[in-house]
Parts: structure tokens; sequence; C-alpha cells
């Protein structure tokens, strides 16, 4: 107990500011466990009841779209309400939607759990939009070393944050195995809804709040460097999900004959490498040149020859295609800490969750449109296609960047 006091001592004795981030981030740990644990097991689930790669993937069609529209509102429903209430809100949805999953087996349809999947898709782009909001909110802006400590604070919130998913993946493949379908559920609701009764308890009212209320038509970003940074974002994160979403597991279940559980712990371990990748993305790319283009066309550019190559081996070869997909996941991962800084750094100050919102937004239309093209490419034409597609989609993002401004001008 005297441990434990002591513990309690120490956390009030810091910052107010440090202590509404570690809630937050600890909040979001908490949400995307859940949320990584609830995609393997909609992905495994549903493959082993029969459906096809594209029927799986249509699956999370309304996760993906509903992520689209939640991040466009979602934003200005942060600067007008305040952030705390939108983080608190994608709890409490992301609870009704794992309700929904608890029906019997005979009950979980096509358009139930879409329905269900829907609602987590704005419960996710809610918690995740106001995380990477609040920092921007909490980090003094007057410091002179302002620009590295908010890069450190993103990088750490992104990278811890994509940890537990890859834990939500292995769990998720675990939970399948041990408990079944309804029972995985069950146990993620009730652990979400003890996070919901803290967070309404110590996180700060009217985090991020804007005096002025904004309209809706400025959730549409004037910045061009927002806007070119949101379109090379889509195109990177199409890359990933084309093969990662639904070609992987299912090639790996299907060709190789991997086990739920093996399946979970790959791409727990991608994901998680991924995560720690990207807590030290600062360290990367710091010498990688001032410019913020120039360091952004140079990282997609490293990232876009790795599938182009991958596609090129014989697949039988698990092997290599496995620690070519975990040197895909590093450059990947320095790649997004990257733009994750960038995006929080050109974001307004007042309004900074409308920007991110709105860049965000983008994120989830890449999301849809590479987990489309995952069941889509795979189902008529095997995981190689998948390669091919995204190696072309990340010289996408890479000829975008070009565009940027050349100093990172934070407004």
């Amino acid at each position: 107990m005297p441990e434990a006091g002591g513990l309690a001592g120490r956390i009030r004795a810091l910052p107010f500011e440090v202590r509404q981030y570690l809630l937050i981030t600890g909040n979001y740990w908490a949400f995307t466990l859940t949320d990584g644990a609830l995609r393997m097991l909609v992905v495994l689930h549903f493959h082993q009841l029969g459906y096809s790669p594209l029927e799986v993937a249509l699956l999370f069609l309304f996760y993906e779209a509903f992520g689209v529209i939640t991040n466009l509102v979602g934003g200005w429903l942060g600067a007008r309400l305040g952030l705390n209430r939108t983080m608190n809100a994608g709890l409490a949805l992301q609870i009704v939607a794992l309700a929904m999953l608890m029906v019997p087996a005979a009950a979980l349809t096509v358009p139930w759990v879409m329905a269900a999947q829907a609602l987590s898709g704005i419960a996710k782009d809610l918690n995740k939009m106001s995380a990477k909001s609040a920092v921007k909110v909490l980090v003094p802006s007057d410091s002179p070393t302002a620009g590295s400590a908010l890069y450190r604070w993103v990088a750490i919130l992104t990278g811890s944050k994509n940890a537990l998913k890859g834990a939500g993946f292995f769990l998720g493949g675990a939970l399948l195995t041990l408990v079944g379908f309804r029972g995985a559920v069950i146990a993620m609701a009730v652990m979400l809804a003890g996070v919901l009764a803290l967070s309404l308890v110590r996180l700060k009212a009217d985090l991020g709040r804007q005096k002025r209320k904004p309209k809706f038509t400025e959730v549409f970003s004037a910045s061009r460097a927002v806007n070119v940074l949101s379109a090379a974002r889509l195109c990177l994160f199409a890359a990933r999900d084309v093969w990662f979403v639904v070609a992987l597991p299912v090639f790996l279940y299907d060709q190789h004959g991997w086990s739920h559980w093996t399946v979970g712990g790959l791409l727990a371990l991608w994901v998680i490498g991924y995560g720690g990748v990207q807590t030290q993305a600062p360290r990367l790319t710091a010498r990688l040149g001032a410019s913020p283009r120039g360091v952004t066309v140079m990282l997609a550019l490293l990232l876009a020859g790795l599938p182009a190559a991958l596609a090129l081996l014989p697949l039988a070869e698990v092997g290599a295609l496995v620690a070519g997909l975990l040197a895909f996941g590093v450059l990947f991962a320095v790649n997004s800490s990257w733009h994750s800084y960038l995006i929080v750094h050109y974001a307004r100050a007042d309004g900074v969750s409308m920007d991110v919102g709105f860049y965000y937004m983008a994120n989830a239309m890449g999301r849809l449109a590479g987990t489309l093209l995952s069941g889509w490419i795979y189902q008529s034409q095997g995981l190689a296609a998948c390669l091919w597609v995204s190696a072309a989609l990340v010289a996408g993002s890479a000829l975008m960047a070009l565009a940027l401004p050349r100093e990172a001008t934070p407004r």
C-alpha cells in the first residue's frame, strides 16, 4: 500500500498538463486494445464461418466509411463541445457496438455486424481525433523547444497506441480460441465501462473548446499544407491496408494453414514493433534535414520499394514474405509518425481539432479504400497484386508531398 500511495503522490506532483496527457494516453490505450481485438475477431470468426475475402472486407465498409464522416464532424464538435466530451462519447459508443455483438450467433447477420462496425468506426475516430488534438492543446507553445516537445509527445502517443493495437490483434485471436466470439466481446465491454467511468471523473472539462463557436464550413481546411498532407496520408494508409487488413491474414490462414493464434500473433508483433518504432521516430528523422517536404518525400520513396520487391518474391517462401513485411512496418512507422507530427504542427492553435479532424478524415478514406481493395484484389488477383498496388500508392504519396511548403511554419 505505501508503494501505491507513493506512486499516487508522484502522479499528483506532476504538472497538470502531464497528468492530463497520461490520462488521455491511458484512455486511448484501452480503447485501442479493444479496437484491435475486435478487428481480428471479425476477420477470423467470419472467415471461419465461410465468408469470402471480399465479404469479410465489406463487414468493415461502414466502419471505415463512418470514420470518414466522424473525423469531419468530430473535429467541429470537439471545437464546440470540448475534446473531453468527444473522447468520452467515443468510449460510450464502442461499448454499445460491443453490446450489439453479444447477440446469439444466429442474429449476427451481415447488416447487423455492419451496423455494429459503423458505431465502432465512429467511436474509434472520435477517440483518436480527441487524443491527437489534445496534445497540441497541452504542450506549451511559448517554449523555445515547443516543436521538438510536440514531436516527442505525438510520437509517444501514436507509437504506444499502435503497440497496444498490435496486442489487441493477439488478444482477439487468443480470446476467439479460449472463450469464443461472444465471451470476448463481453469481456472487452466490461473493461471499457471501467475506463469510461474514470475518464468522466478525471478528464478536464472543456479541453480544446473554442471560445468562438466555429461554423461547420470551417472544417474544410483552407491551409495548403494541411490539404496536401491529408492527400499524402490517404495514399499512405491505403497502401498499408490493401495487403494488411484482409489479404495477408486470409492468405496465411488458407495458403499456409496458420492457426488463429499464429495469424493474430504475427499481426500483433507487426503492429507492436511498428508502434515501438514510432516512439523513436524523432531520433530516426533527426539527421534527414530540416525541410518537412524533403523528409516526407524521402521517407515515402524509401517505403515504396519494399512492397514492389516483395511482389517479385515467390510467395510460397513465407519466411521471406514475413521478413519483408516487418521491414515495411519499420519504414511505414517512421512515415506515419512524421506525418502525425506535421499535422499537429501545421494545425491552427485555435481550432486544432478541426484541422486534425479533416486530416484524419483523409486517413479514414485511405483505410476505406485499402480495406475494399484488399478483399477485392486478393480474391481476384492474389496477394502479389495487392503488394504492387501498395507500391503504387506509396509512390503517389511521395508525389503529393512535393507540394508541401519547404518550411514547417505552425499556424
